[in-house]
């Protein structure tokens, strides 16, 4: 369990001194002058890190969830599987998840538009249940940074609402509002997988950009964000994509799961010019744990290490694992089950890849990752970015691989030397400071329509 923040500092040395001098006064008692105090010890490393961790508000913008962990009799108050429920987020220090309303991208029909906003309303009804019915003496849900700070202050964990893919949009731009209405403060226009609204960065594979950056439909979409002050996210679309929501936004934008393109090269990530047009956007860069963006030379190394020993022990379980591309393919009901089944053989083969793969090939590690962060904050600089994990999603390194590991995080930012001041804008500070001034940009939207 998490320590109860205390509202007291270390007092210096001199007041120390002072205090124990009016002590012993008023004791009759007079300081022996030849008398050496004995000196008080420095704190340790891990023991400052671990005061920072206790004192700042950790916050991580992209957990997803399933939503058979989100059921009366079986949610998010016990300590699942999942790599973020309440106790792991309570052994580790994290304060605020961002859950997420995601959705798979499918066929832009009018049937796919109707299946995808069924699913979504159902992800925020699920996540609804547990700050209001299963846990609402230990989570709630914020709305504002405001709300953020006071139910921390209060002791309690908070949850925030991100949209993954704005694909049950459809083609109906008022339902950002009602999104909203329903919690979400951010949205991306598009995941894996072209949207109706923009492009994805899947289409540099094949260099197939069928909307040329963001639609005429996205476009409204922006606006009606801009207006209600929903967070645009640029995580999964495309490089022009993102261009046009800079150029489109009248508040700054996000990134709520993306690492830096020059350390790893990979379309999911940003490279230094969007990186530098984000800061001069006024944004933020959520910074991601997810191994395969943090290290591509890393994960290629492990990868043909570990498929032959899970499917060995996939055949031991009578356990048939599936190329990506088809496991994708499945229907819903199907795929769930496939997923569920993988995890166990997961399960199942980590003591064998802790003893067989890592001693030849390293994971991806906090390390790593604080590496990106290090890139982006010396090119950028330190107001413009943040920390996300994509838990559940994929995501996790070793040493942050569930919420329950947070701290690791904050001990690799104090050995690297940074500040309070600064871990305190990485963990929270800096994506609140969006938050506040999109919600400030759509107050300025509002008066101006009404009047």
């Amino acid at each position: 369990m998490r320590s109860i923040r205390s509202p007291f500092r270390l007092a210096p040395l001199s007041l120390l001194t002072g205090l124990l001098f009016l002590t012993l006064t008023a004791c009759g008692t007079e300081p022996d002058p030849t008398t050496v105090a004995e000196p008080v010890a420095e704190l340790s490393l891990e023991e400052r890190a671990r005061a920072i961790h206790d004192r700042v508000m950790t916050l991580d913008t992209h957990n997803d969830f399933d939503l058979e962990d989100f059921t009366a009799e079986r949610n998010y108050t016990m300590d699942l599987p999942s790599q973020v429920n309440l106790p792991k987020m309570k052994a580790g220090g994290l304060d605020v998840s961002w859950l997420i309303v995601y959705t798979g991208q499918g066929e832009l029909t009018a049937e796919g538009y109707d299946k995808a906003y069924a699913s979504a309303l159902e992800s925020f009804a699920a996540i609804h249940r547990l700050v209001e019915e299963y846990a609402p003496d230990q989570i709630e849900l914020a709305l504002t940074s405001e709300d953020a700070r006071r139910i921390h202050a209060a002791g309690k964990l908070v949850a925030m609402i991100g949209v993954e893919n704005g694909y049950p949009i459809g083609l109906d731009p008022n339902r950002v509002k009602e999104f909203y209405d329903l919690g979400a403060r951010y949205l991306s226009l598009s995941h894996n997988g072209h949207s109706q609204l923009s492009d994805s960065n899947t289409g540099e594979k094949e260099d197939d950009w069928p909307n040329d950056g963001v639609s005429e439909l996205g476009r409204e979409v922006i606006a009606e964000m801009n207006r209600w002050g929903m967070m645009i996210d640029i995580s999964h679309p495309s490089k022009k994509a993102m261009i046009d929501m800079v150029e489109l936004s009248q508040a700054p934008i996000i990134a709520s799961h993306s690492a830096a393109r020059a350390l790893c090269d990979h379309s999911r990530n940003l490279d230094d010019e969007q990186l530098l047009l984000l800061k001069e956007n006024g944004g933020v860069v959520q910074t991601v744990a997810f191994g395969s963006y943090v290290s591509r030379e890393k994960t290629a190394a492990r990868r043909p290490l570990i498929l032959p020993l899970l499917q060995e022990v996939a055949a031991e379980m009578e356990i048939e694992l599936l190329p990506r591309e088809e496991a994708v393919q499945l229907p819903e009901a199907e795929r769930k089950a496939y997923y569920n089944q993988y995890r166990q053989v997961i399960a199942a083969a980590k003591p064998r890849i802790e003893a067989e793969v890592d001693p030849v090939a390293p994971p991806v590690d906090v390390a790593d990752f604080v590496d990106h962060i290090d890139h982006i904050v010396q090119l950028i600089g330190i107001d413009h970015v943040g920390i996300s994990s994509d838990f559940d999603g994929g995501g996790g390194v070793k040493g942050w691989n569930d919420a329950s590991e947070t701290f690791n995080v904050t001990l690799e930012l104090v050995r690297r030397g940074y500040t309070e001041e600064q871990i305190a804008k990485l963990w929270s500070g800096n994506l609140l400071r969006v938050l506040d001034e999109v919600q400030a940009v759509a107050q300025e939207i509002q008066q101006a329509d009404a009047a």
